[in-house]
């Protein structure tokens, strides 16, 4: 399964907003993604999920799915300032 890491880019992390666009764009996909850091890995396609992982901007997270476009996708929203957009 092809997997990435990043760097959370986004001033205040993975919270409101920037979750909701990670969220959005793994289920766009359509296919499943996952999500991990702090030992965690939850389903990137739920905001919820996504929250509950308590990301910082400056923390690695590693996206992960069976379809390397998917992950390629995440991976340039997370290394993106999502709160400016």
């Amino acid at each position: 399964m092809p997997e990435r890491t990043a760097v959370v880019a986004s001033r205040i992390g993975l919270h409101a907003r920037p979750a909701s666009l990670v969220s959005l764009a793994a289920a766009g996909t359509g296919v499943p993604v996952t999500l991990a850091a702090h030992g965690r890995s939850v389903n990137a396609a739920s905001i919820l999920e996504v929250l509950s992982l308590d990301v910082s901007h400056g923390d690695v997270v590693t996206v992960a799915s069976d379809d390397e476009t998917a992950v390629d996708t995440l991976i340039a929203l997370l290394e993106r300032d999502l709160t400016e957009d």
